[in-house]
């Protein structure tokens, strides 16, 4: 039985409504519900809406009217028996969430066509289609296995498509001059995705972390020194600023209900508070608060992306070289991954920046196993969604911070083909898992077109 732990998350919501008409079998179209109610309670997910058939659009106003003040993923529409499409019609335009039809097979009996639930999706979802709305279908028993993932797989997409629409992500200065692919279109992305970008001066974190808590920055240091060897062999001043900063973007991002940050990391954390931004941002990315370098908003959403769909930190790096004997391409960034991104046949360590030399960075080669990859792109001027996957292979360190090697599902030379030939952007942010099925989904809710690596 599938369960969503499985599939990394135990909090999505589906409302399900199912649709009848009182002149086919009523008894056993109740009795179909009642199971798919069951499988899909069983399977983990939180399941709104009636209990009872709703047979006429009275009935279904009200039912919509009321979910559509609910937090749902996914709105279930149960084609119980053929029904015609005025019901699903009025549940579309008030629920502002994905839309699956599901219709139940039938027994060839040679006697009454007792549900004829297929041929009432088939007409419900030309009236979508006519309509411009959005929609996805399943075919099968309620207890269907492969059924349950794929509503799996589009909530998990319903939910990030919906935690876009309400959140907020916070831009720490600007991004370097030459840049380009960290780039800001506040408009475009609050039309497209319906978040906000808030402004914060590089100054604000850096007379907060100047003014940090000695006492908070202590807790964090004790935390930090049993999870990370080397820190007393690094600048104790400039680690206590990388700690203060850490402090200080942790408070705003609570205060402002941030989730997410985009930090303009250099030159000015170094030349004028005199650390690195990398380790706070590692910290912060390892609390489910997930941080781009250069200011990277597009890059700081795609991480936002990938943690909601996959539970885990995501991560935002470059791709720096190929590695023809083993067909991978080389991951590095300075040193802002997540610890629990560490190989853990290896002890990670702290370490300075390889060009400004001071600290604090995280050191340590990405640990083995299955990762998605994906990038909010604005290469061709609209937005598009790169995805792609592969195997994190166990290597030791390319370079100093952290780095790893990854073997894509085609051929690195491909990859990189398709990287340079379409101009991508040179961050490409992963997390570990497969969410390249719920990536594709929330695509098609978005309506943004996919480039495959």
């Amino acid at each position: 039985m599938l369960r969503m732990t499985d599939m990394g998350s135990t909090d999505l919501r589906l409302g399900l409504v199912p649709l009848a008409r009182p002149t086919f079998d009523t008894e056993l179209a109740a009795r179909v519900t009642d199971q798919l109610r069951s499988h899909l309670e069983q399977a983990g997910f939180s399941v709104a809406g009636p209990r009872a058939l709703v047979s006429s659009l009275d009935e279904a106003t009200r039912v919509a009217q009321a979910l559509a003040e609910d937090a749902l993923d996914m709105l279930l529409v149960f084609q119980a028996t053929f029904a015609d499409s005025t019901m699903l019609m009025d549940l579309a335009q008030a629920v502002d969430a994905p839309l699956l039809l599901w219709a139940v097979p039938e027994a060839r009996t040679g006697d009454r066509l007792r549900l004829n639930s297929l041929c009432g999706i088939n007409l419900g979802a030309h009236a979508l289609k006519r309509a411009g709305y959005r929609y996805d279908y399943v075919y099968a028993k309620p207890g269907d296995p492969a059924a349950l993932e794929r509503v799996c797989t589009l909530a998990l997409a319903g939910r990030a498509r919906r935690l876009l629409h309400q959140a907020r992500v916070g831009r720490i200065g600007e991004n370097p001059d030459g840049f380009d692919s960290c780039k800001l279109d506040r408009d475009a992305l609050r039309r497209t995705f319906g978040l906000e970008i808030v402004q914060v001066d590089l100054e604000t974190v850096f007379q907060g972390a100047r003014t940090a808590d000695a006492e908070a920055v202590d807790a964090v240091l004790e935390d930090l020194s049993s999870r990370l060897d080397s820190l007393s062999q690094v600048d104790q001043t400039a680690l206590r600023g990388t700690l203060e900063a850490y402090v200080t973007m942790q408070r705003l991002a609570e205060q402002e209900r941030l989730d997410g940050l985009a930090v303009r990391c250099w030159p000015e954390f170094f030349t004028e508070l005199g650390c690195a931004a990398c380790g706070a941002m590692s910290m912060l990315s390892g609390e489910l608060t997930p941080c781009s370098c250069e200011a990277d908003v597009n890059g700081t959403i795609t991480q936002l992306i990938l943690q909601w769909l996959s539970g885990q930190p995501a991560f935002g790096t470059d791709m720096v070289s190929l590695d023809v004997e083993r067909d991978g391409i080389i991951l590095w960034h300075c040193g802002l991954a997540p610890l629990a991104m560490a190989d853990p046949v290896t002890r990670p360590r702290a370490t300075i920046h390889s060009n400004r030399n001071l600290p604090l960075l995280m050191e340590f080669p990405l640990k083995p196993g299955r990762v998605t990859i994906a990038r909010l792109s604005e290469a061709t001027g609209g937005y598009r969604l790169v995805v792609g996957s592969g195997e994190m292979l166990r290597a030791p360190l390319s370079f100093s911070g952290t780095s790893g090697v990854l073997r894509f599902d085609r051929p690195a030379a491909e990859v990189l083909d398709v990287i340079l030939t379409e101009g991508l952007e040179h961050h490409i942010s992963l997390t570990y898992g497969d969410c390249v099925p719920a990536l594709l989904a929330l695509a098609e809710m978005l309506g943004l077109p996919v480039l495959r690596l």
